[in-house]
């Protein structure tokens, strides 16, 4: 289901996912199955429910953190380990080998501006991604838009004009 609400939008790629990796734990128990086989049907049926049309979602800090927490309740599970284990989602991250699903949003998200920045200069997402609104804008904090995001780093995730 593709939105134009962001936030309504990752919360049905959330749930779609936890779905997914509820089935995958339930069918494929970690205990009889092979740790890469688990890692192999993540990437190929869970993660893509997630990260389709991530590429221009603007994810807040609690967005972030709800799903960095679905990956790694899936991913805690996979190398056999409980909640209530000490051990870091950096140290989960390592030992299984995967990459973490916010360095491949931010690397969608990096994708997206430079494929957009390709595009002639008058097609609609080339368009948008400069487009500035004239007039009042209403009260309160502005709304962060694509480039406000940042990455770890602290630089913008695409060039500015």
């Amino acid at each position: 289901m593709i939105s134009y609400e962001g936030e309504l939008d990752i919360d049905n790629k959330l749930n779609n996912f936890l779905k997914i990796t509820g089935i995958l734990n339930n069918v494929f128990r970690p205990q009889k199955t092979l740790t890469k086989t688990r890692i192999k049907l993540y990437n190929t049926l869970a993660l893509p429910v997630l990260l389709y049309g991530s590429e221009t979602w603007t994810i807040k800090a609690s967005a972030a953190r709800r799903i960095t927490a679905a990956e790694m309740k899936y991913m805690r599970r996979t190398a056999g380990y409980t909640w209530t284990d000490y051990k870091t989602n950096a140290q989960i991250a390592k030992e299984l080998k995967i990459t973490p699903i916010s360095d491949k949003l931010l690397e969608y998200k990096r994708s997206w501006i430079q494929h957009a920045n390709r595009m002639p200069r008058n097609i609609l997402p080339r368009v948008m991604k400069y487009y500035c609104p004239t007039g009042r804008r209403n009260h309160g904090r502005p709304l962060k838009r694509l480039l406000d995001t940042r990455d770890r780093k602290g630089s913008t995730s695409g060039p500015t004009p």
